[in-house]
């Protein structure tokens, strides 16, 4: 049977809130006692194996896991969702607010972006399935949570998923560089879509063709751009206050 692993304290708590419980947790002596508290106030019966530091080291490539590493079998890991989630949301929302990924390649920014994302109540955030990072464990654990919360839609064609937006009335809004416009002189209060692009490569040609408008963030320092996951937090806020 196929195995994922989810770790961190945050992304593994998360989790069993939801009440998706992986096959078994492990620790390290010293959070064994927290770990184990967890599992008791939330009524979770998973088996805990309680083992060396340098085990859970090797299990998640020696990343920051803070003593929490769950194993679940892949059926059971983080659900992502496809084009009819995009549709019934649609339905569903009046105003509704999505965050659009073209190509994100880094598990980092991918992750934060959802944190932003959740932080912003964005209504789903759409990337596509090729040429892009997934739902890794690097990426939930950097959501610190999000990766529950936020409803992923993967696409495998990202222009016809667009184009869906475009058709139900939703503002597809591009963040660009070159764009002369400002995000801030921008109606973000209705329904609207967020487009970011990848890293150092910015937004694919389909994806700018199929934006109504072209914006930006004011740069007034030396460096050329943000990074993604920072663009897109500032630009949700800023769509979060006008909605306010």
């Amino acid at each position: 049977m196929k195995e994922t692993i989810v770790y961190g304290q945050h992304s593994v708590k998360a989790a069993l809130q939801k009440g998706r419980l992986p096959q078994i947790i492990y620790t390290y002596p010293a959070k064994a006692a927290a770990v184990k508290q967890c599992l008791v106030d939330l009524k979770n019966k998973v088996l805990l194996k309680i083992v060396d530091n340098t085990v859970l080291d090797e299990m998640t490539g020696h990343a920051n896991h803070q003593g929490w590493v769950a194993v679940y079998a892949v059926e059971k890991a983080v659900k992502t969702y496809d084009e009819n989630t995009l549709k019934d949301l649609l339905e569903e929302k009046s105003k509704p607010l999505f965050l659009v990924l073209d190509g994100i390649q880094d598990p980092h920014n991918l992750g934060a972006c959802l944190r932003g994302a959740d932080a912003a109540g964005v209504t789903a955030v759409i990337i596509p399935k090729d040429n892009a990072v997934g739902l890794t464990p690097v990426v939930q654990k950097v959501a610190s949570g999000a990766a529950e919360s936020v409803v992923l839609i993967q696409v495998t064609n990202l222009a016809r998923s667009l184009e869906i937006l475009k058709q139900a009335g939703v503002w597809l809004y591009g963040l660009s560089a070159e764009a002369t416009q400002s995000v801030y002189d921008t109606n973000l209060s209705g329904a609207v879509a967020l487009l970011l692009g990848a890293e150092g490569k910015g937004l694919r040609r389909l994806t700018r063709e199929a934006a109504d408008a072209l914006v930006s963030l004011p740069m007034l320092g030396q460096v050329p751009s943000l990074n993604v996951s920072v663009a897109a937090g500032i630009c949700l806020y800023e769509a979060l206050r006008q909605r306010r």
